[in-house]
């Protein structure tokens, strides 16, 4: 008999040393986001290569994006936090939502989020004939230009070139007329019509208005394109960009690095475009973001996650 209670004993402290006394932890912030909201998510506990961080509700899997480690590293316990960004879709629909974190497809924790709902603006937009032409005859070329862009925004990197991200307006000028997750319909002068959700804001500018990067980052695209006209894609974030459209000249080289404030070019109205504006747009694991509420509060707030978990 007693020697069944040590057995019982030594097999509890072997499983106490492979399964710790704590569970998986997760910290999202904020826990009941609005859509184009950016979602902070930090983890303690998760160990292996194939970390991904998803986003779930009704529809689906509406956000996916690989964990990634802290720079310099936090610990809680000895455990690595991990982290990851994420952004809810602008067509995602008010309710319960479920950020899951997975290896390799198997399921380690999760922690339920609301997702509130939020009404956008609806606008119809006429398209003259050259603009018609820019954006409902295809081309060989928009298609390339289309997959380089996709390729570029779908990559998570490793790189922090901001430890608390927050943003700052990319002109002084607060006249809009666009903003984000605008449902749009735009007519051709030949009489058809397309729908589109506006991905960022437009900031009224006249042509030659200097336009500064948000944040520091790296230039990962510097081109035009025939849709945007001359663009510039900044890197700030493992999978954190934000993008500049339609500038009439380009001060920057791709691989350069940019401080926030830095000149990155002129507003103008290359590619399509009906006046001149800047279109100012932000990605996050892939996703629109609405670039108002980067400029609010930090996308990626360290401390308040750290905290969080610990609670």
């Amino acid at each position: 008999m007693k020697k069944t209670h040590n057995f019982s004993l030594l097999l509890l402290f072997l499983l106490f040393l492979v399964f710790p006394a704590y569970s998986l932890r997760i910290a999202v912030i904020p826990d009941n986001p609005k859509p184009g909201y950016p979602l902070s998510v930090a983890v303690e506990g998760a160990e292996g290569e194939g970390l991904v961080a998803k986003l779930v509700n009704a529809q689906g899997i509406i956000g996916r994006t690989p964990l990634f480690d802290i720079e310099p590293r936090e610990f809680m316990r000895g455990n690595i936090i991990k982290v990851a960004l994420l952004a809810v879709p602008s067509t995602a629909r008010s309710g319960r939502a479920t950020l899951k974190i997975e290896n390799n497809s198997k399921l380690l924790g999760e922690s339920i989020i609301n997702i509130m709902e939020r009404n956008f603006a609806s606008e119809v937009i006429f398209l003259d004939e050259r603009n018609t032409e820019i954006r409902a005859t295809p081309s060989r070329k928009k298609t390339e230009e289309a997959k380089r862009l996709w390729a570029v925004l779908s990559r998570t990197g490793n790189a922090f070139y901001a430890a608390d991200l927050c943003f700052s307006p990319p002109v002084a000028s607060t006249r809009r007329t666009s903003f984000f997750g605008d449902r749009r319909v735009f007519r051709y002068s030949t009489g058809g019509t397309d729908a589109a959700i506006h991905a960022g804001v437009d900031y009224g500018v006249p042509t030659g208005t200097p336009v500064k990067a948000c944040a520091p980052g790296r230039v990962v695209l510097a081109a035009f394109r025939e849709t945007t006209g001359n663009s510039v894609v900044v890197e700030h974030l493992p999978g954190v960009y934000s993008l500049y459209y339609h500038l009439n000249r380009l001060n920057v080289e791709e691989n350069a690095f940019v401080l926030r404030g830095g000149i990155i070019g002129e507003s103008g109205m290359t590619g399509l475009a009906t006046g001149p504006h800047l279109h100012w747009e932000i990605r996050i694991a892939s996703e629109n973001t609405d670039p108002d509420v980067c400029i609010l509060k930090p996308i990626f707030d360290r401390s308040a996650l750290i905290r969080s978990l610990r609670e």
